[in-house]
C-alpha cells in the first residue's frame, strides 16, 4: 500500500484538529480491525440466513456496533432484522450501507471444487456476509477517527435486510431514514476492483396464484381446471411479449408450485416473475403488459388469478463527483494481492470457468473509470434517490466469477473474500473522511444530485404501500 501517497493525499491527515500533534491516519483504523472483518464475515456466511430471516446476522453486527459505543436502533421500518446505529453528533450525516442475507437454492463449501452442502439450503453466492462485515469495519474506523481527531459529524451503519428480492432498503427509504442522511456510501462484492459511475436497473416482481379445480386426471379430466395450465399458458404468452419489447428489458421467472402429482389436476399454482429495465415508468407500462397475460391466461384456462407484489427497487441515480472522488481513493489503494495458498486455490476455481477465465493478476489491478449501465437491480437505487450516494466494488472472487454462483460462494467464505472486504472498509473510510473534511466537495455532490432529481422531484417508490414481505422467503 503507498502508504506515504496517502498520508500526503488524504486531508485527513493534512488537517488535524485543533489540540492533536500529531494526524490521525484511518487507515490505521481499519488495519486494527482484520480479523473483526474476516471473523464476522465468516461466521454470517456460515449462517447463510435468508432476506427477512436473518436474526443472527443482523444481531451480530449490532452487537458489534454496540461495543464499540453507537446508539443501535432496531426493528426499524417495520422490519425485524433492520437497524441503524449511529456515532457522534453535528453534521454532516453519513450513512454506511451493510447487507447480509444469502440466496436460496445454492450452497458450497469454501472448497475450489463443486461441493455442495448438504445441510444447507442457501450461500452467500452474491457476497452480502463480506458486505456486511466490510460495512461493519469502516463505521467503526471512521467513528474512532471522529472520535480522535474532534471532528463535527455522525457516522450511520444502516443494516438492510433481504436485498435479495425482499428490497429492505426501499421501506427504509419509505419510512424516512434517510431524509436527514447528507451522504450514503456502499459497496459490492465483485471479480474486478472499480468506482465506475454505474447505473442498475429498475425492477418489480410479483407472485402470480392461479386456482383451478381439482380432478381425476384420467377418470374424470372433464371436471378438472388446471391452475398448472393457467401459469404455463402465462409463461407461453410472456415468451412472446420478450420479442415486442426494448433493449434494456429483462424478464424471468420461476415455477414456485405446479402440483404434486401428474395425475391429479393441480388446482393451485404459482409462478415468480422480474421485469426489470433502465427506466422505471418503462418497467411500469410492461407490468400493464405482463399483468394483462396473467388474466388472459386465466381466462382461457378457466381459472383464477391473484397478484401479490413482492419487491421493487428503482434504478441507481449516479453522482459523477462522488464517484470520480471514490475511483481516485481507491487507485490511492491498489487492488488485490494474492499469498502463494491463496493464488493456487483461485488457479483451482479459474479452472471450473474453462474459457470465461480471467487473468488471476486482475485482481491487482483497478478497472478504467466510466459511465456505464450495470444489468443488475439493487434497492441501494432508491437510498440514491433519497441522498447523494456512492459506492464501490473490490475484487472479493476469483476474476472471471459469476454473482450468484457456487464460486463466489466460495471465494466469500475465503481469505481472499475478507481481503477484498477490507480493501472495501478502507476505500470507504477515505471517502468518508473526505466527506466529513472537504465542503467543497459536499456543495459540488449535492448541486449534481439536485440537477439530477430535478425541482419537481417526488419520490415514488415501485413497492406501493404494501408491508415488508417478511414471509416472502418461507
Amino acid at each position: 500500500m503507498k502508504l506515504f501517497a496517502l498520508l500526503a493525499a488524504t486531508s485527513a491527515f493534512a488537517m488535524p484538529a485543533a489540540g492533536f500533534a500529531q494526524p490521525v491516519d484511518p487507515l490505521a483504523e481499519v488495519a486494527a480491525q482484520e480479523e473483526r472483518t474476516e471473523r464476522v464475515a465468516k461466521q454470517i456466511w456460515d449462517w447463510a440466513e435468508l432476506g427477512y430471516q436473518e436474526t443472527r446476522s443482523s444481531g451480530l453486527l449490532q452487537d458489534e456496533l454496540a461495543k464499540e459505543g453507537f446508539s443501535v436502533t432496531r426493528g426499524v421500518a417495520d422490519i425485524p432484522t433492520a437497524f441503524v446505529g449511529e456515532w457522534g453528533e453535528g453534521g454532516p450525516v453519513i450513512a454506511i450501507l451493510a447487507e447480509f442475507d444469502a440466496l436460496p437454492g445454492i450452497t458450497q463449501s469454501s472448497s475450489a471444487s463443486r461441493d455442495p452442502v448438504a445441510d444447507k439450503h442457501a450461500g452467500h453466492a452474491c457476497g452480502h456476509n463480506l458486505f456486511g462485515a466490510g460495512s461493519l469495519t469502516a463505521a467503526i474506523a471512521v467513528k474512532r477517527w471522529l472520535e480522535k481527531t474532534g471532528t463535527p459529524g455522525r457516522i450511520r451503519l444502516y443494516g438492510t435486510p433481504a436485498e435479495e428480492g425482499g428490497s429492505g432498503k426501499v421501506y427504509m427509504v419509505r419510512a424516512g431514514l434517510f431524509n436527514d442522511v447528507d451522504f450514503s456510501i456502499h459497496w459490492h462484492a465483485d471479480d474486478e476492483n472499480s468506482a465506475a459511475a454505474r447505473t442498475s436497473l429498475a425492477n418489480r416482481s410479483a407472485k402470480f396464484r392461479f386456482r383451478g379445480v381439482s380432478a381425476h386426471a384420467a377418470g374424470a379430466p372433464h371436471r378438472g381446471r388446471s391452475a398448472l395450465d393457467g401459469v404455463e399458458a402465462m409463461n407461453m404468452m410472456v415468451n412472446m411479449m420478450r420479442e415486442h419489447t426494448t433493449m434494456d428489458t429483462r424478464i424471468h421467472y420461476v415455477i414456485t408450485e405446479g402440483g404434486a402429482a401428474p395425475n391429479v389436476v393441480p388446482d393451485f399454482a404459482e409462478v415468480f416473475y422480474y421485469v426489470r429495465h433502465s427506466d422505471a415508468d418503462e418497467v411500469r407500462a410492461l407490468w400493464e403488459r405482463l399483468e394483462a397475460t396473467a388474466k388472459g391466461a386465466a381466462l382461457g384456462t378457466g381459472t383464477t388469478v391473484e397478484t401479490e407484489i413482492i419487491h421493487g427497487n428503482n434504478p441507481l441515480l449516479v453522482n459523477e463527483a462522488l464517484a470520480k472522488m471514490m475511483d481516485a481513493k481507491l487507485r490511492e489503494l491498489g487492488g488485490i494481492t494474492y499469498t502463494a495458498e491463496e493464488r493456487a486455490w483461485a488457479e483451482e476455481i479459474s479452472k471450473s470457468f474453462g474459457d470465461a477465465a480471467e487473468p488471476l493478476d486482475s485482481a491487482a489491478r483497478i478497472q478504467p473509470y466510466d459511465k456505464t449501465l450495470g444489468y443488475g437491480s439493487t434497492d441501494v437505487g432508491d437510498v440514491s434517490w433519497a441522498t447523494p450516494t456512492v459506492g464501490v466494488r473490490t475484487a472479493t472472487w476469483v476474476p472471471g466469477t459469476s454473482a450468484h454462483s457456487w464460486q463466489a460462494v466460495a471465494a466469500s467464505g475465503n481469505s481472499i473474500g475478507a481481503k477484498g472486504a477490507q480493501l472495501a472498509a478502507q476505500a470507504m473510510t477515505l471517502a468518508a473522511v473526505e466527506l466529513f473534511t472537504n465542503p467543497e466537495m459536499r456543495t459540488t455532490a449535492r448541486a449534481e444530485f439536485d440537477a439530477s432529481r430535478g425541482k419537481d422531484y417526488e419520490y415514488v417508490s415501485l413497492l406501493g404501500d404494501r408491508a415488508p414481505p417478511l414471509d416472502f422467503r418461507d
